[in-house]
């Protein structure tokens, strides 16, 4: 039986080309086996090697690659930073912050799991380790606005409500630091992406230890930059030179010693 595979380009099916040998064979039931020559037949390849099977469409083709779940993961968190940062920053006069819980459930929370959750089954631990960690992040953030955990109304003290959130900020501090470390070997942009973030939250809580209400303001500023690099990297990860007219540079750093 001989093969043939024709070129391809990347992310197309492969024409391979299977000819027949003129070989027999014997039935196990006893009988004459069938003599002749086969056709040629031809079957497209997926770019995984797995058969590219269309004969019936209504049925899924298994063994297909996942999807890069690192964009909605990014576009998640860079969206509903931006927004948190535009209220620390007192935007357009804003000090009530209650409108981020619907953002930060449906969107900061709910996409990043889901794309912790595909990074998993992509055998990504950092991505999963991330998405999942501030994904939590926004699922633990929001629950501080909702009544019915009475995390606010639990303090009759307004300091010590601020000292408690101060140290909510620094542990989450000190876990973007750990994710920094672990990504210096990644790209220049998701590298920035944690680096600014470690800035934000020191910022954010050392205007609630102080409190300061100029480095809440410096800590939404930073916040703003986070959320550049994060939907720049999220971009970047969505635009390929299959699909897209131009890609845009990371600054790759896992080839440099």
């Amino acid at each position: 039986m001989a093969e043939v595979k024709t070129a391809q380009t990347h992310g197309e099916p492969i024409d391979r080309n299977v000819a027949g040998d003129n070989t027999s064979f014997t039935p196990t039931n006893g009988t004459a086996g069938y003599h002749g020559s086969g056709g040629t037949m031809n079957r497209f390849i997926t770019p995984g090697g797995h058969p590219l099977d269309n004969s019936q469409p209504a049925f899924p083709v298994y063994h297909r690659k996942f999807a890069n779940p690192a964009p909605l993961g990014l576009l998640s968190f860079a969206a509903t930073t931006f927004f948190l940062s535009l209220l620390n920053v007192y935007a357009r006069g804003i000090t009530v912050h209650n409108v981020i819980l619907g953002m930060a459930l449906g969107y900061g929370g709910l996409a990043q799991v889901v794309a912790g959750i595909l990074e998993w089954a992509c055998g990504n631990t950092f991505g999963a380790t991330a998405f999942f960690t501030y994904g939590s992040f926004w699922i633990s953030f929001s629950i501080f606005y909702i009544p019915q955990f009475e995390v606010f109304a639990a303090y009759t003290n307004p300091r010590m409500l601020q000292n408690a959130i101060g140290l909510y900020l620094v542990t989450w501090a000190l876990v973007t630091l750990i994710f920094l470390v672990a990504s210096l070997r990644s790209s220049f942009t998701l590298v920035a992406v944690f680096f600014f973030l470690e800035i934000t939250f020191w910022l954010l809580a050392a205007g609630y230890l102080a409190p300061s209400i100029n480095a809440v303001k410096a800590g939404g500023a930073f916040g703003i930059v986070t959320a550049a690099f994060a939907a720049y990297t999220a971009l970047a990860g969505m635009l390929t030179k299959d699909t897209s007219y131009f890609i845009l540079p990371v600054g790759d750093l896992s080839q440099r010693t």
